[in-house]
């Protein structure tokens, strides 16, 4: 698979921490409040990653999750998405002579363009579902299923339901403070534990993740039908 770029989407998209001027101490940051390394970790355990697998990280940012995937197995398959160049940019700094072969599209999952032949059977994305409006979460979830084989795996990172009040005084003025609350509310009232045990079979709650920032959850489920 080659790692041409595909075309901008012109569509508006949060910039991390909500803010484009923040990017470049992204990392740091997200390092310090959300025990990043503990619950990327555990995502990568989940996946159970083995040599020809196809896999897509949706929305991924500085490249952090990508890193941690490719070097638990070189042999699989990897496709970066993300609209925000600047964040790319990052990614392909990072990840040094390892970028060339990660396939990277600049935009939004939904225009996506794939080989022919070449289906994902593992997706995961992380901290990007919170920032976006409740209908947009819902698509994102929808065409990962459309786009999973039959029986692929999703690993769903993110700011989700928030039970405790102390979790979400603290999310109020960490994440909402920076991407807004009309978007971060859904995510915070359980609406996408919801639409994600509608679209996936077999959900499941794997891990919680209490940081200064609020709850991070980490959900897994499969797309309907018999494992490729």
């Amino acid at each position: 698979m080659n790692n041409a770029t595909k075309p901008e989407d012109s569509s508006e998209f949060t910039p991390l921490l909500g803010k484009s001027f923040l990017t470049p101490i992204y990392d740091p940051i997200i390092t310090l409040v959300t025990r990043e390394k503990r619950w990327r970790r555990q995502i990568v355990e989940h996946l159970h990653l083995a040599p020809g697998d196809r896999v897509i990280d949706v929305g991924c940012g500085t490249g952090s999750l990508l890193q941690a995937m490719f070097s638990d197995c070189p042999q699989a398959h990897f496709v970066g998405v993300d609209p925000d160049a600047s964040a790319l940019r990052i990614s392909r700094r990072k990840l040094g002579a390892i970028a060339n072969l990660i396939r990277w599209h600049k935009g939004f999952l939904e225009s996506l363009e794939l080989p022919a032949g070449w289906q994902p059977n593992k997706i995961v994305s992380s901290l990007v579902l919170h920032q976006v409006p409740l209908r947009k979460k819902q698509a994102i979830l929808e065409t990962i299923e459309s786009l999973l084989v039959p029986g692929g795996t999703v690993l769903i990172s993110d700011y989700m339901k928030l039970d405790s009040p102390l979790m979400r005084s603290l999310f109020r003025a960490t994440v909402q403070s920076l991407d807004g609350i009309s978007d971060t509310q859904p995510s915070a009232d359980g609406e996408v534990e919801k639409l994600f045990a509608e679209i996936f079979t077999e959900p499941c709650l794997l891990h919680r993740f209490p940081t200064v920032t609020g709850t991070i959850s980490l959900w897994r489920g499969y797309k309907k039908g018999i494992a490729q």
